[in-house]
């Protein structure tokens, strides 16, 4: 585990160093979809070290996807370079690294490190999930008393109408509402019992495997808005939340093409 935290650790520098960043940003496919030319080099350094502290793994990250990369058999690497990449290429400083080690299609090992706040969450499956070196824990407030997070799903317009309609639902019963524009952060957000729910309706794996886990292991709760079990291998809406929050009900979403992986 220290190793992968130091190789995540040590992509920050990248991060905070980029300069010139719009001139180094490319639109990929969908709405408000970039990549940075710093994606491609966090990537590329994870790619490298992370294969060989695990020889023989899968890779699966954002950057390279069309791989077609199989992680339901033995040991898979699933990353996000840079999540919030919008943030980043506006200097929005909500945007971080993430990693997460599967097993057999499930994961066991994830970090996700914020080099704005120099906060590296981590956690090991059956182990808990630590801020910094200390153990954290998924909060114990109702939803009354709640903060809820979420994403839009910008790169699918059609969802748009159901994201807000769903967080009205929520935030009517809650205290508040947040929108950082990164899944990472704010699953670490539910992990560290800073809010209390977050959902988006349309996530990839490497936006919420490492996340996922460290909830999990916060002693929350990560299933869909149904309430379903999560996979790893496609796009599918995403909800976590604090033990004390129960999900509302709402109608089922349509089901999501799959991601190239």
């Amino acid at each position: 585990m220290q190793d992968i935290i130091r190789i995540v650790r040590s992509c920050e520098t990248i991060l905070l160093s980029a300069d010139d960043i719009q001139r180094k940003t490319h639109q990929k496919t969908g709405k408000g979809n970039f990549v940075t030319d710093y994606d491609s080099k966090v990537q590329a350094i994870l790619k490298k070290e992370l294969l060989e502290l695990v020889p023989g793994a899968a890779f699966l990250g954002e950057e390279d996807q069309m791989d077609h990369t199989d992680i339901s058999k033995g040991y898979a690497f699933i990353v996000d370079p840079i999540d919030g990449t919008a943030n980043f290429t506006r200097g929005y400083n909500a945007s971080c690294v993430s990693v997460a080690l599967t097993l057999d299609g499930r994961p066991i090992l994830g970090v996700v490190h914020n080099p704005y706040q120099k906060e590296t969450f981590h956690a090991i499956r059956g182990k808990g999930a630590y801020l910094n070196g200390e153990k954290i824990s998924a909060s114990h407030r109702p939803l009354e008393e709640g903060l809820i997070l979420f994403g839009t799903a910008p790169y699918h317009t059609e969802l748009t109408k159901k994201s807000f309609e769903v967080a009205y639902r929520y935030m009517s019963r809650a205290q508040d509402l947040r929108r950082s524009g990164s899944a990472a952060l704010d699953l670490c957000m539910i992990a560290c019992g800073r809010a209390e729910f977050f959902f988006e309706l349309s996530l990839c794996p490497w936006d919420y495997a490492a996340g996922a886990l460290l909830v999990e292991e916060a002693g929350g709760i990560v299933s869909s808005l149904q309430g379903l079990p999560i996979t790893y291998d496609q796009k599918q809406e995403v909800s976590a939340r604090a033990p004390m929050v129960e999900l509302l009900p709402y109608p089922q979403t349509s089901k999501l093409t799959v991601c190239n992986i």
